[in-house]
């Protein structure tokens, strides 16, 4: 058996990353980007970090604003007309998951037309050709979309999410400059950082986990255990770790996959429009139980990672019931809420089981869950 493992061709890192931007659009030789962003980013200045360095290097771009915090296929749609009006031949992705999901099914498309219909990139759909050159900038430190080969559609229609999971859609430079993260507001520091230790947490247990793997989820356990509180509280030092925290975490699930958490995840968003990372750190300690039985030795792993001591003298529930209040005390402490109280009705509950047992990220879980027992989880957090 062999394991695949895809990464950037190139990423930046630390403050100034954003100055080779201009640097790798010159060495590409490209003539027009269309920047993808949404309107808050425009908005508040955070676009302009990016856009007044391809002013000043007289580099050509349009700017396409309209994508929301779960993009839908409209705005891929809108995205495609735009790209192709603009004469365009690279993006540039400036902001969280969404612009960089959306960038991401724009360059599939753009690049394989038979897939134009949206729907049709769900799974692991067999396009032929890498997507359209896209630089990937992201402005929150949790979804490590810029390294990542998945990217995830809203369907309105259907309301659900789809996963769609594809080596295609690599961007070929990712710019992870703290600076583009500084103007994040507290609720979102602590909902994308909690995002992205559900990311190494979940793809440390998963079945396609292996040493490689291991060893990033590893670290970004730690970096991210040490650093969230601090970022929250605004330090610069903190911004910076989770940056890298991040990025670590989706160099690993990005290519073993993730689980019951984020399949049940994506349902809360398509439904309700909960965010992402809220509802991922809500369901995270609720998928470690449910999980622990089926992880071998790996929560004292992620227990020692969080900083949790003696972990070597403890009992195997003890390490496991360790690791999981630990996730707990962190996230209670960025202000995440505790419970969907509020979030959930009651006679959703088939509609959003039967959506997280058809999600992509479902079939990576260490445990395989029946349609009674997502029920069940969801059921003991209202």
């Amino acid at each position: 058996m062999s394991n695949r493992f895809c990464l950037n061709p190139v990423s930046y890192h630390g403050y100034g990353a954003i100055e080779n931007i201009v640097t790798e659009a010159k060495g590409h030789h490209f003539k027009k980007a269309l920047v993808c962003t949404d309107k808050s980013l425009m908005k508040f200045g955070v676009a302009a970090k990016v856009t007044d360095l391809l002013d000043k290097a007289g580099l050509a771009y349009t700017v396409y604003d309209e994508i929301k915090p779960n993009p839908t296929i409209e705005n891929v749609l809108d995205g495609v007309k735009a790209y192709k009006e603009a004469g365009a031949d690279y993006i540039i992705a400036i902001g969280g998951g969404s612009s960089m999901d959306t960038a991401k099914a724009i360059g599939i498309i753009i690049e394989n037309p038979e897939f134009a219909d949206v729907r049709s990139l769900e799974g692991t759909a067999p396009t032929k050709n890498p997507c359209a050159p896209i630089i990937a900038v992201p402005t929150t430190a949790g979804t490590a979309a810029e390294v990542t080969i998945n990217y995830v559609i809203t369907d309105v229609e259907k309301k659900r999410k789809f996963v769609c999971v594809d080596p295609h859609d690599m961007p070929i430079v990712a710019v992870v400059d703290p600076l583009m993260m500084e103007s994040m507001p507290k609720g979102l520091t602590a909902a994308t950082g909690m995002d992205a230790l559900t990311h190494a947490i979940e793809g440390y247990i998963t079945k396609a986990a292996w040493e490689l793997s291991d060893m990033c989820h590893l670290e970004a356990i730690r970096l991210i255990s040490h650093n969230l509180r601090s970022a929250y509280a605004g330090e610069k030092s903190g911004r910076e770790a989770m940056a890298l925290a991040q990025y670590v975490a989706g160099m690993g699930f990005s290519n073993v996959g993730l689980g019951i958490v984020h399949s049940m995840a994506h349902p809360l968003s398509a439904l309700y429009d909960t965010p992402h990372g809220v509802a991922c750190s809500i369901l995270l300690p609720s998928g470690m139980e449910y999980n622990a039985e089926y992880t071998g030795e790996k929560y004292r792993e992620i227990a020692r990672a969080m900083g949790v001591e003696n972990v070597d003298t403890m009992s195997q529930e003890e390490y496991r019931k360790a690791a999981i209040e630990a996730v707990k005390a962190l996230s209670h402490d960025v202000g995440i809420p505790g419970d969907l109280k509020g979030i959930v009705e009651e006679e959703d509950l088939s509609f959003l089981a039967d959506s997280a047992l058809a999600d992509a990220c479902c079939p990576g879980n260490p445990r395989n869950p029946t349609k009674d027992e997502v029920i069940a989880i969801y059921r003991s957090l209202l």
